[in-house]
């Protein structure tokens, strides 16, 4: 079921400490429970006036940011897109991180980049090179070609026609607490707790 307005808080599917010592507890609770549902909150108070776009999923909101109001545009998308990213990169954190050896994602992952390695490599190149802030990206096309693009800010690959396989927060949120401005080793950090469980999934759906 997609689910539409009014967008609701996804609770983190483990606890706030599960990815100790990757990631910490302090900052996995004000990422989800404060960043993410400030989100939802002002995604919901910009579209409660707006019924018209009251069914729309997130998905179609932020794929048609050019049929909205332009009093709501810049808020969906900035917000719309905060819940969007956050909503797949907390499913894609674990502590049960364990890269594939075989299957469709190892094996386009190699074709594409020649290693899993070769591939931590070239996205964590993406992650440092984000100016600011905003995301590193694995997407697929439809055809299930891999590629690595960054997104400034809250914005998705949507617009792109692109596919989500893993994404890569780096906005300071994400790690300041523990990290402060180490952003490469957040990232070294990130690669323990991949869900390559849920990425497998995700690519599925090319």
């Amino acid at each position: 079921m997609t689910e539409t307005y009014p967008f609701q808080l996804q609770p983190l599917p483990y606890a706030y400490d599960a990815l100790e010592p990757y990631i910490d507890a302090q900052t996995m609770m004000l990422h989800h429970d404060k960043h993410l549902r400030t989100y939802v909150t002002n995604l919901n108070n910009a579209l409660e006036k707006h019924p018209e776009f009251q069914s729309w999923s997130l998905e179609k909101l932020l794929g048609n940011l050019d049929a909205l109001p332009e009093s709501i545009r810049t808020v969906v998308r900035n917000n719309g897109g905060g819940v969007y990213n956050h909503n797949i990169f907390f499913k894609l954190l674990s502590n049960d991180s364990k890269a594939p050896t075989t299957g469709p994602l190892f094996d386009a992952i190699t074709a594409k980049f020649g290693s899993i390695e070769n591939f931590k490599n070239e996205i964590k190149t993406a992650g440092l090179g984000v100016f600011g802030s905003g995301w590193a990206w694995l997407a697929s096309d439809e055809d299930g070609t891999l590629s690595i693009i960054k997104t400034p800010n809250q914005d998705t690959q949507i617009p792109l026609g692109l596919l989500p396989v893993i994404n890569l927060d780096v906005w300071e949120h994400a790690y300041y607490l523990k990290n402060q401005n180490r952003r490469n080793e957040y990232i070294d950090n990130w690669f323990n707790v991949i869900n390559w469980k849920q990425a497998e999934e995700n690519y599925a759906k090319h």
